[in-house]
């Protein structure tokens, strides 16, 4: 799923199980990640292209109602882009896009173990693995990883935090 959040992009992963423990879901996500990065490679260019073809079918599609229409703006006006014509400029985009352009783009962001890639994990420990949580705090001292005890300290410890001229009652025009 695409996340656009303050101006940054992004692709989010959303999963929950009360059988297993926030570690093991994010080994999964990795494991996904590394057949999705095979499934990319092996795609023929017409697939690919009829996968193109199809979100930008998707995104021709006119607004089903007022209320979708005007969320679509209100969004625009929130997030601080003013981009009205955002859906005309995805679809000229698209039809740019080559599968050689997915696949370097996959490879420097999103691939397992790419250098410029950054992920944020959320984990929420129900009771029936207070276990692994008390194993996760001990090797919170892994160099990779940053663990994030008060969110509000961390948010302006950030060097851009702030630095966004946007959003509702802060439009800065």
């Amino acid at each position: 799923m695409q996340r656009y959040d303050s101006g940054v992009r992004g692709a989010q992963v959303i999963i929950q199980s009360t059988a297993k423990d926030p570690a093991q879901l994010d080994a999964r996500v990795e494991d996904f990640l590394k057949m999705f990065e095979s499934k990319l490679y092996e795609m023929p260019d017409q697939e690919f292209k009829d996968n193109v073809n199809a979100l930008i079918e998707l995104k021709r599609e006119k607004h089903k109602n007022l209320r979708e229409e005007c969320a679509f703006f209100w969004r625009e006006i929130a997030d601080g882009t003013l981009k009205f014509n955002r859906r005309e400029t995805e679809v000229a985009a698209l039809g740019d896009l080559t599968k050689e352009e997915l696949v370097e783009f996959f490879n420097s962001y999103i691939k397992v173990d790419s250098p410029k890639r950054k992920t944020l994990s959320i984990q929420v420990y129900g009771g029936l693995h207070s276990a692994a949580y008390a194993k996760a705090l001990d090797e919170s001292d892994q160099p990779q990883k940053y663990q994030i005890k008060d969110v509000f300290s961390f948010r302006r410890s950030r060097p851009l935090y702030g630095s966004f001229k946007g959003g509702l009652g802060q439009m800065k025009l």
